[in-house]
């Protein structure tokens, strides 16, 4: 991660403050009145450029984005992990297609991490996900499953970690990060008081940078990615080696004859439960208006 020792990076925005990682520590910056002219957010994730202006420094450049998340906001990330539990609470695979069709759009590995396997077997959704081309990792972070496995894919990498309440994953996180995540924290460290509000913030683990993300579990799907219905077979994966070879251009893989989306989901090669998914996800998205 040579960039990220290199190059500063907003690892946190907070009430117009960011602040950035450098090599001489962490800065509490604002950015500059052109950002909002141009209509510009610096994010947590952005590679910035930075001056200095009356003894404080100043966001001056955000440098080019290779991603950027809407909702949170989160940029430049290389790893998605999904945490699911296998029961309590019960899984949704929509859910879970949700989140991997946003991270394909954005060029991004989903990776899922099932939790809660002593209670319920992972066998259904590691068979779902499996085929679809996805890691798949079983996790007990009291027991240490699966961390190791996890820790080397964080090496070199910017990961996006997201999961319902009651999974795990803030359990997950304590165990990669060695400590607890106190809402505030660097707020506090900073000295400029406790904020409640939680925002996505950068923590440095393994090599790598892992985004805690609250609010990535539960997501409109068109405004998170602002993934318009046409592209959404792009963004499952494992349909990609049928997209180019139905009868009929500009194939929506829903309702018509010689469709091979279709046919690979008759003979098994593409799950039932993902092909569920992506046609409630193409209704869904169908259904919104250009201008919501």
């Amino acid at each position: 991660m040579a960039a990220e020792c290199t190059t500063p990076y907003i690892i946190k925005g907070i009430g117009g403050f960011y602040y950035v990682k450098t090599e001489q520590g962490v800065k509490e910056c604002r950015a500059k009145g052109i950002f909002r002219k141009r209509g510009l957010v610096p994010t947590t994730g952005d590679f910035v450029r930075l001056e200095h202006e009356k003894e404080s420094s100043v966001i001056a450049e955000i440098l080019p984005r290779r991603n950027l998340f809407v909702r949170p906001a989160v940029a430049n990330v290389d790893l998605f992990f999904i945490v699911v539990s296998t029961t309590e609470p019960v899984p949704s695979c929509l859910v879970i297609d949700k989140l991997a069709a946003i991270a394909a759009s954005k060029q991004v590995q989903p990776v899922l991490v099932i939790t809660k396997t002593d209670l319920s077997p992972a066998e259904p959704l590691r068979n779902i996900y499996s085929k679809a081309g996805f890691p798949v990792i079983q996790a007990n972070a009291a027991a240490g499953q699966g961390i190791a496995e996890i820790s080397e894919m964080l090496c070199g990498r910017r990961s996006v970690f997201c999961g319902n309440s009651g999974v795990g994953k803030s359990t997950l996180l304590t165990a990669l990060l060695g400590r607890t995540l106190e809402t505030g924290e660097i707020s506090r460290k900073l000295g400029r008081g406790r904020h409640t509000t939680r925002e996505v913030t950068l923590y440095e683990a393994h090599g790598g940078l892992i985004a805690d993300t609250p609010g990535f579990a539960s997501l409109d799907l068109g405004r998170a990615a602002q993934l318009p219905a046409e592209a959404l077979g792009a963004a499952f994966t494992d349909f990609a080696p049928y997209l180019n070879q139905c009868r009929f251009t500009g194939c929506a893989h829903v309702s018509e004859t010689g469709c091979a989306v279709k046919e690979a989901v008759m003979s098994g090669d593409i799950h039932a439960s993902r092909y569920e998914s992506y046609v409630a996800m193409y209704q869904q998205l169908r259904q919104k208006k250009a201008w919501e």
